[in-house]
């Protein structure tokens, strides 16, 4: 096979016949970015109409949720890149929310929008923060939301950036950057991990993140089995010792049965 290989690469089109080629496998190309084109248009269509069709499930969805308090704060908790945004005061806040909302826009590529529902709470006077995406005609990608109305001495934005200074020579220790700063960042909307998070991975199934065991719960019971093993395990060396105990009464007592029909045939 090698110096089939070789004779092949040694030979050469002449320079009419490889244009004529390059012409010939052009036009093919032609007709599969059409192909690819054409499909992407229909795989749009299908996105949008089973996105209109999900509507009433995921209002469903919502109604249902409310009925469960700190389900979102708890999936947020949950899920490993999202917990990693989450300061204590952070994960305080966001047990006021109440309801999350993914809306994609009609034409679905041309971005989205989720708004969080809180009640009444100590931090801002906000009842729904907002954050959209947006992707004009000519594909540059922006963003914008609600300007959060923070409460006296509550602006936890501010408190973040404080800390930061403060403890500058112990960053890796430091509580992470506030979760509320994501509404006031618009500098790459384009690649806004936590927006694409939350549309992408959260908002189609957040049951799978509520329901994610606790850690805590789980080390405990397994400390709990750890016991238990331990007992059952003390609770069978009791028996054995016991065990021991009794042969070794059994054997004194054929000794002295031993001894005593030795003495008898002495007598005799």
């Amino acid at each position: 096979l090698l110096p089939l290989y070789s004779s092949i690469s040694k030979k050469k089109l002449e320079p009419k016949k490889e244009q004529e080629a390059i012409e010939h496998i052009n036009e093919v190309q032609n007709e599969i970015d059409r192909l690819n084109e054409q499909a992407s248009e229909e795989i749009l269509k299908v996105e949008q109409k089973y996105n209109k069709l999900c509507q009433p499930f995921f209002q469903k969805r919502s109604e249902l949720i409310a009925k469960i308090p700190n389900f979102w704060v708890t999936t947020f908790v949950n899920h490993p890149q999202v917990s990693a945004l989450l300061g204590e005061e952070d994960e305080e806040a966001m047990h006021y929310l109440t309801r999350v909302e993914v809306t994609e826009f009609e034409d679905i590529k041309s971005g989205y929008r989720i708004d969080f529902y809180f009640d009444e709470n100590p931090y801002f006077e906000n009842k729904v923060l907002s954050k959209e995406f947006h992707l004009n005609e000519s594909g540059d990608p922006s963003s914008k939301s609600t300007e959060i109305k923070w409460k006296s001495g509550k602006d936890l934005t501010k408190r973040s950036s404080q800390t930061q200074n403060k403890t500058s020579r112990k960053r890796q220790h430091e509580e992470p950057e506030s979760f509320f700063t994501w509404f006031t960042d618009h500098s790459d909307a384009g690649a806004d991990e936590l927006g694409e998070v939350i549309k992408d991975d959260i908002w189609p199934n957040p049951l799978q993140y509520y329901l994610v065991p606790d850690m805590d719960d789980e080390e405990g019971e397994g400390e709990e089995d750890d016991d238990n093993d331990d007992e059952e395990e003390e609770g069978l060396e009791d028996i054995d010792e016991e065990g021991d105990e009794d042969e070794g009464e059994e054997d004194e007592d054929d000794d002295e049965g031993k001894e005593g029909e030795e003495d008898e045939g002495e007598d005799d």
